[in-house]
């Protein structure tokens, strides 16, 4: 289930002037007009009294910041439909799957809030608190971020008592990707030094033993500092040169490359890949990545001054009020600097705490301990013939059921693999099948299917409405099936040729027509009379 635009509850408690702005901001395009209008909606339907409808606002809203940028912007709405479900219990009772869809965006929330100095530290504890209300404080989603929050906060020995209670717990989808989480584990028992730990918590992800999209590339990005500490500097190099081929564009795990390559004796290579990296800055995953990312960009350059190339220069793109300006590692270094120490004291002023302070200038004061790592020739490093290789968001490559089901997890659906590769999932009153179909898989299928049949008798008002479809809708194609018992079956299907490629945010933007599409077609077979 998504948070897309909802027709579920009761029809006689919804206002249809808001039902119909739902519709039309579904068909605006992604961006802060589509945003402000489904924040104007959800207020409006407050002041008129129509919960079901602020709802799917604000679910909406969840869902258009998750997968669009701003992750700290879900807090309020999260904050929002809690308060609504909190006054009315039942509210959630005519819209299955939607209590479950509350839970996991608690659960991003309280992720997005850590990520930020914008959200206050009370706030936090308020939705983790109530999330752990709804699944059990022994959950372990509640012990993996009451450990999270405390390690943030700098609080290692009430971080590691929550880390041991996490670790016993039983296995909890609502905890999020059990590769992901040996990943986060992983970086845990690092930052506390505990480095061979680190590397066996990622052992699972390394050896395939998850199934998640993003491994092991970000297990390999988690362990390079920890192979490098404890000596293994040749699998150290391999790692890096697979993780940062496969995995370049992700900004949270680009620190670690950065202070691997300046750490492991490549100062030309560290000022390649910031250079390279730096527009990211401009627009990073949350306050936490730019601030780490920004400190290890410092730590290159400072250790490129000490090297003797200070002579280098380094482009960085204009942005906002800043213009652009090519300039020296020295000049970069303190700007970078600036940044990542303004990002901490916001961290810690927040906290209460001189925490992120202090890793900064930990970080800043590491060097290389040995000779250079040796880095292998790129085309010596293999690529398993079973890993799927995602491209980066801007880069086309040939479509694949990996990237289908990538774009799906991030966001946030439910959905089930049959043994043919189809793809099957539902969104509210939708049934939408993925395929790819073609000679060589390169023809993206989604196929919806309204879970509302009509009886035989009403065969001439079913083929009417499909017509009025097609004729003012431009997806998905309507048509109606017949079943062999009389049942008539509305569907719909959307057909795109991508024999030339297709990058992730574009097949992004196709699954997002098509389960849009999809779920206002099939509101609109169960809203028949």
């Amino acid at each position: 289930m998504t948070a897309g635009f909802r027709p579920g509850g009761p029809a006689a408690h919804r206002d249809p002037g808001l039902a119909a702005a739902l519709a039309d901001a579904a068909d605006l395009p992604d961006g802060e007009a589509r945003l402000a209008e489904l924040d104007r909606i959800a207020a409006r339907a407050d002041a008129l009294g129509d919960p079901h409808s602020a709802l799917d606002a604000r679910f909406a809203l969840v869902a258009a910041y998750l997968r669009h940028g701003g992750r700290w912007r879900i807090v309020e709405p999260v904050r929002r439909l809690l308060a609504a479900v909190d006054r009315s219990p039942g509210l959630l009772d005519a819209r299955p799957g939607d209590a479950e869809l509350l839970r996991r965006h608690l659960r991003h929330s309280v992720d997005a809030a850590i990520g930020t100095p914008r959200i206050g530290l009370d706030q936090t504890h308020a939705l983790l608190d109530a999330l752990a209300r709804r699944v059990g404080e022994d959950a372990a989603v509640v012990a993996q971020l009451r450990c999270r929050l405390a390690d943030h906060l700098g609080d290692e020995p009430t971080a590691r008592q929550w880390y041991a209670r996490w670790t016993v717990a039983d296995e909890d989808p609502e905890a999020g990707c059990p590769g992901c989480l040996a990943v986060r584990r992983a970086e845990l028992l690092a930052g506390w030094g505990d480095d061979r730990a680190a590397l066996d918590a990622l052992r699972p992800a390394l050896d395939a033993l998850i199934d998640c999209t993003d491994q092991p590339e970000r297990a390999l990005a988690v362990g390079l500092l920890p192979w490098l500490r404890t000596g293994a500097a040749e699998q150290a190099g391999v790692a890096h040169l697979r993780a940062y081929r496969r995995h370049r564009r992700a900004l949270p795990y680009l620190a670690a490359q950065l202070r691997f390559c300046a750490l492991a004796g490549h100062p030309d290579r560290a000022l390649d890949i910031l250079a390279e990296q730096l527009p990211r800055l401009d627009h990073p995953y949350d306050d936490l990545s730019a601030m780490e990312f920004a400190a290890a960009g410092a730590l290159v350059c400072a250790l490129a001054v000490e090297s003797g190339r200070d002579g280098r220069r380094v482009r960085r793109p204009g942005h906002a009020d800043r213009p652009a300006a090519e300039l020296d590692v020295a000049a970069l270094g303190t700007d970078l600097m600036t940044q990542a120490t303004r990002l901490a004291g916001s961290f810690d002023a927040r906290n209460g705490t001189g925490h992120h302070a202090g890793r900064i200038a930990a970080w800043l004061a590491e060097r290389p301990t040995g000779d250079p790592v040796p880095l292998p020739a790129q085309e010596s490093v293999d690529e398993p013939d079973d890993e799927p290789f995602l491209p980066s968001a801007e880069e086309p490559a040939p479509l694949s059921l990996a990237q289908l089901t990538a774009v799906l997890d991030t966001r946030g659906d439910l959905y089930a693999v049959d043994a043919g590769g189809v793809v099957v999932g539902r969104w509210d009153e939708a049934v939408i099948q993925f395929r790819l179909r073609g000679r060589h898989g390169e023809i993206l299928h989604a196929r919806v299917v309204a879970a509302r049949r009509l009886p035989a008798g009403r065969l001439a008002e079913a083929y009417e409405f499909c017509n009025a479809w097609n004729h003012d809708r431009l997806l998905p194609k309507a048509y109606v099936h017949e079943l062999p018992g009389g049942e008539l079956v509305l569907a719909g299907e959307v057909t795109t040729d991508l024999a030339h490629g297709v990058a992730p945010t574009q097949l992004g933007i196709l699954v997002d027509a098509a389960v849009t599409t999809g779920v206002a077609y099939a509101g609109a077979v169960a809203a028949l009379p």
